[in-house]
């Protein structure tokens, strides 16, 4: 227990030595103004502890003078007598921001609150380190910021400059610096234009960055806190009260800069006038400036002059036009560029030079030289005036038209009569029609005159539409040049529709095939043409021809179409053929679009199989299966005789079929076709019964008996009878049983084979092996080889043949076949099963005695021989007694 209580002490020694209380403020001075609000935050790091510190304030007259009690986060009777209403009342209080740092707030500060302000915290660390107090001095100065704005003009033309001024002033008692603001208010929302200072630096509010970079905002410094803001060019969009605002700033240690006072005032409402009040355009004869008409002659000269007036005159950059009818026909820019909408190939190239030219401020003349009758009209000057707001961006401010001044050009016009006749009038449809429009009786067309035709057609009642419009067919200028009309220019490319004049003075429309909604009402319309003075060709004068009826007794389109069996489906998978044959009244030269329809019965929803368009194109309808399409033909056989061919017809195609035929015509070659009519055939049955095929099996052997370790071979043959299907069709599931001789009448299953062709042999005790051979599409072979005893016995095979159905087009399994039984014997040979043994046997007597005799006879020569030979000793009488 004395070890525990000693590492305990030990590790808050080690802690309080590793960290330092730190006691951190604002480094001073701090220079706030009088009346206005203060704020000193107070934090402490490195503590240890509680996470929530507390703090106490204290102000000190001097830097080591006697302390004040102000305020504690903790205490509430910590304040001192002379700051405890203060406290009391909210003047002074003190704010937690977080567990570690507080804030001392003073509402109004004044002269009296200058001093040094002392933050401590009370320690809660096990070992005092570090500091536990802060001071900060804070100087208090009086508000001496004036803001005196000049009040700027109530109402200011739009394109004027507008100029701000505010003089902001203050006394310079500590180091400050001065900002000022301008800003204008709209209704409730207030937008900063520009501000300058405290550093001498320029800010401007968002909408009005780039106008100050290009120089529509200018600030212009004074003298003696004056300060000027000119904004150039004003629009409507800068109305408003306009407000000026002075601050008055202090730089602190750690380069911040604190706003200390500020004061804004309103300067006044600025209106602009916008520049379509002021503005008036008038436009008159230069001859006459009173006048609003003026007749000319041919060839003359046009002079007109337009008039501008505004207050803001020569702040505005204009833009002139002049109108003929509502048509631009010259066009002075704002920067005084003119731009003429004339031509010599256009419609205006037709009438006089025009010209325009600024006179004066304010005064701009138009000027056609050689005017024809082309040029009269009323001319109108219109005048868009533009205020440069940026650089590269003009802002149009007005746009007014003059009075319209009427301009007469007097002309002898030609003089003729029309006539419109049919020369071919079409009986029936498809017919072509040829109508002539003559022009006689000629008079006053000048020398170099042409004529020029246009004609137009309106439909009878029911066949066009409304029967009162009229739609252009086309037109044939003095040039010959042809403008088809919108409705007709498919038909006029393909040649079916051609315009021509076969005669100075004879025109014709000529339509190849005519079709009903062709029948109406057609008028030609023919124009007189005449040479200007600059050369071109203009139209003088048009006369109308009486409309000229054309109909005839329509007679319906009628097709009729007739369906036979050409072959019959009467099993499963065999071919129906189906023929129809088609015979029209009342349409020509005809193309034809089939559709192949069935339906199960008469009254079930009808399928369409194929179709086949006029073009000859085939396509297989939604109710053919992806997979059956190769089965299917449908093909043109004559004019009007078409084919279908369904093979291999199965349960599913039962039904009712026919033919759905449309009849289509077309003008010209190339063209679209166009439905005339269309009928459906007579319904064909297909209707017949499933027969399945018949089979049947046998069985036979090679040889009835065998010597052991011979192969014995069966064979399992099937025939088919009836609807045989083809070879890919059809399939069997074969499988081998056998009997044993001594093992009972129960029969095993030998081996098998599936429909697949996958074979399984069943685990057998005998050491001979069975394989299952396919030897062509009826016929399987079991081969077992290397016979034994065991394997004699009774035989058989057993078949489920499966067959691909032609009338449902789906795998179909067949009764279960089973053959008769074969018997096979292993025979059973002495003399051979003998013959082995005794040979082995002999061999084996035979050579151990060979090796016997051989291992004899080398022991007797090397263990059996005396080596040394000892002679006889002299001494007789002692080798006898020795004997």
């Amino acid at each position: 227990m004395d070890k525990c209580l000693f590492a305990f002490a030990f590790g808050l020694l080690m802690l309080g030595g590793c960290s330092a209380r730190v006691v951190t403020v604002p480094p001073g001075p701090l220079i706030r103004v009088e009346g206005q609000p203060v704020s000193i935050r107070c934090d402490v790091k490195e503590y240890t502890g509680p996470s929530e510190q507390d703090f106490e304030w204290n102000m000190l007259k001097d830097a080591k003078g006697q302390k004040t009690k102000i305020i504690s986060s903790f205490d509430s009777r910590y304040s001192d007598q002379s700051y405890s209403k203060r406290v009391a009342s909210g003047d002074i209080s003190v704010v937690r921001l977080q567990d570690n740092e507080v804030e001392l707030k003073i509402a109004e500060v004044k002269l009296t609150d200058a001093g040094f302000y002392e933050c401590q915290t009370p320690s809660t660390d096990y070992v005092i380190s570090g500091n536990y107090m802060a001071q900060v001095q804070l100087t208090v100065i009086p508000n001496t910021l004036k803001v005196s704005p000049k009040t700027p003009p109530p109402v200011i033309s739009e394109g004027s400059d507008l100029t701000l001024s505010c003089n902001v002033t203050r006394e310079l008692i500590h180091p400050t610096y001065l900002s000022v603001t301008w800003s204008v208010k709209k209704g409730t929302t207030s937008e900063e234009i520009l501000t300058y200072g405290p550093q001498g630096d320029v800010v401007t509010g968002s909408r009005f960055a780039r106008r100050y970079a290009e120089g529509g905002i200018r600030l212009v410094p004074g003298r003696n806190g004056v300060f000027e803001l000119v904004i150039s060019r004003m629009t409507t969009s800068d109305e408003g009260n306009y407000e000026c605002n002075g601050t008055e700033w202090t730089h602190e240690s750690g380069g911040n800069w604190i706003k200390i006072v500020e004061s804004t005032k309103e300067m006044g409402t600025v209106a602009v006038t916008p520049t379509g009040r002021s503005l008036n355009v008038k436009a008159s004869p230069s001859s006459s400036p009173s006048s609003t008409s003026l007749v000319l002659s041919p060839g003359n000269s046009l002079t007109l002059m337009c008039g501008v007036t505004a207050d803001n005159l020569p702040a505005l950059s204009l833009e002139v036009s002049w109108l003929a009818d509502g048509r631009e026909i010259i066009t002075m820019d704002r920067s005084g560029v003119v731009i003429s909408n004339t031509s010599s190939s256009g419609a205006q190239g037709k009438k006089g030079e025009a010209s325009l030219q600024r006179t004066e401020t304010g005064d701009y003349r138009l000027g056609v030289r050689g005017v024809t009758i082309e040029n009269g009209g009323n001319y109108t000057c219109r005048i868009r005036a533009f205020i440069n707001i940026e650089v590269r961006r003009w802002y149009m401010t007005a746009e007014k038209t003059s009075n319209p001044v009427t301009v007469k050009v007097s002309e002898i016009q030609p003089n003729f009569t029309l006539t419109l006749v049919a020369e071919v009038n079409p009986q029936t449809t498809a017919e072509p029609t040829e109508l002539a429009c003559r022009v006689t009786n000629i008079a006053n067309l000048p020398l170099g005159g042409r004529l020029g035709v246009s004609w137009e057609h309106t439909s009878l009642p029911g066949l066009g539409g409304d029967p009162q419009t009229s739609h252009p067919i086309g037109s044939l200028d003095a040039n010959g040049n042809l403008l088809p009309g919108s409705i007709y220019m498919e038909r006029m490319k393909s040649g079916a529709l051609t315009l021509s004049r076969v005669q100075p003075n004879t025109f014709k429309l000529r339509i190849l095939r005519t079709q009903e909604i062709d029948m109406g009402q057609y008028v030609c319309s023919v124009s007189a043409w005449s040479v200007n003075s600059q050369g071109d060709m203009v139209k003088t004068s048009e006369n109308r021809s009486s409309p000229l009826t054309v109909r005839w007794d329509t007679k319906r389109p009628i097709v009729n179409v007739v369906a036979k069996r050409i072959r019959e489906a009467s099993v499963g998978g065999s071919t129906f053929e189906l023929g129809c044959s088609v015979t029209t009244q009342n349409i020509g030269d005809a193309g034809y679009s089939v559709l192949i329809q069935s339906q199960d019965s008469l009254d079930s929803t009808v399928r369409t199989i194929m179709t086949l368009s006029p073009d000859n194109v085939v396509q297989h309808g939604g109710a053919t299966d992806p997979n059956r399409r190769d089965n299917l033909v449908l093909t043109k056989s004559g004019a009007a005789e078409f084919r279908f061919r369904l093979a291999g017809v199965q349960l599913s195609d039962r039904g009712y079929y026919w033919c759905d035929v449309t009849a289509w015509t077309k003008q010209q070659p190339g063209q679209a076709w166009t439905k005339a009519s269309s009928s459906e055939s007579n319904k064909i049955r297909i209707n017949f019964l499933e027969n399945g095929p018949s089979f049947s099996i046998a069985i036979k052997s090679d040889d009835s008996s065998v010597y052991p370790w011979e192969t014995a071979k069966m064979e399992c043959s099937l025939s088919v009878s009836g609807s045989s299907p083809k070879t890919d069709d059809l399939a069997y599931e074969v499988k081998w049983f056998f009997t044993r001789l001594r093992g009972g009448p129960a029969s095993v299953q030998v081996a098998s084979v599936d429909r697949f062709g996958v074979v399984r042999k069943i685990n057998r005790n005998s050491s001979s092996d069975v394989t299952i051979e396919r030897k062509d599409t009826h016929t399987y072979l079991l081969n077992i080889f290397g016979t034994q005893d065991s394997d004699s016995g009774e035989y058989f095979c057993s078949v489920t043949p499966w067959y691909l159905s032609a009338s449902t087009g789906a795998w179909t399994e067949a009764q279960e076949l089973t053959s008769s039984k074969v018997f096979l014997a292993v025979k059973f040979a002495v003399w051979d099963s003998l013959k082995l043994p005794l040979l082995y046997g002999a061999s084996a007597s035979l050579g151990v005695g060979l090796f016997s005799l051989v291992l004899g006879l080398v022991c007797a020569q090397c263990c059996c021989r005396n080596t040394a030979h000892l002679p006889r000793s002299r001494n007789k009488l002692m080798d006898l007694e020795m004997d």
